[in-house]
């Protein structure tokens, strides 16, 4: 869908998903991810880019497993730590994954997706029309219920520094990984959020779209 035609259902609140592209499982067991090697840090910094072609190749299980676990998977299972930081360790932000045949929510502790709707919301996720297309989008979302020591005029601002720590965990995965990504934050919070089946305490902060470069960077 063109950027203008979203633009427009978006001015008319009827910005909505499309039909699932093919048969979605209500759990998505991730395989264990690989927590050793990849690039050098320092080369991963270097490489770090956002880009916005895409080829529609689905990801492997195994490397949708290592970039959710870089994104926001548990590093200490001792303490249940995290791979990025939250403020008073309250672990607010949660990622969901748009698929063509549904939308999954992350869950660190067992690393598994669990279906949350039997939608594709891809085009939901942004008003540019590359969203459609690409085999991923992830959502950062906040629960502000579990800021509950936190003051209420600061809830946003943690989580969104949260969420910058997550999105940027994802790009050093990618630049690692031979992956393209962009992180994305024009979008129509309120349709997703509602594609979403969201809760009033919870909202959308970022999305970041995930896959294979159309082309080998020069």
């Amino acid at each position: 869908m063109r950027t203008l035609t979203k633009l427009a259902l978006g001015l008319m609140g009827k910005l909505r998903p499309a039909p699932p592209r093919g048969p979605a499982t209500k759990t998505i067991q991730l395989p264990t991810p690989a927590t050793e090697g990849g690039m050098p840090l320092m080369d991963a910094l270097r490489e770090r880019r956002s880009e916005r072609d895409f080829r529609p190749d689905a990801l492997p299980e195994n490397v949708l497993s290592n970039l959710l676990w870089a994104a926001f998977g548990v590093n200490r299972p001792d303490s249940h730590g995290r791979t990025a930081p939250s403020a008073l360790d309250a672990q607010e932000v949660r990622v969901y994954v748009a698929l063509p045949e549904g939308a999954y929510r992350y869950d660190p502790e067992q690393h598994r997706l669990d279906l949350v709707v039997s939608h594709d919301i891809r085009r939901v996720t942004g008003y540019q029309d590359f969203v459609d297309g690409a085999p991923l989008d992830l959502v950062l979302v906040a629960d502000h219920a579990r800021l509950g020591m936190v003051p209420v005029a600061q809830r946003q601002l943690f989580a969104a520094a949260s969420a910058g720590a997550i999105a940027q965990n994802v790009y050093l995965y990618c630049a690692s990984a031979g992956l393209s990504t962009v992180i994305r934050a024009w979008l129509d919070r309120e349709a997703l959020a509602t594609a979403l089946g969201l809760g009033h305490d919870e909202q959308v902060l970022l999305a970041q779209t995930v896959g294979y470069p159309k082309r080998a960077s020069s």
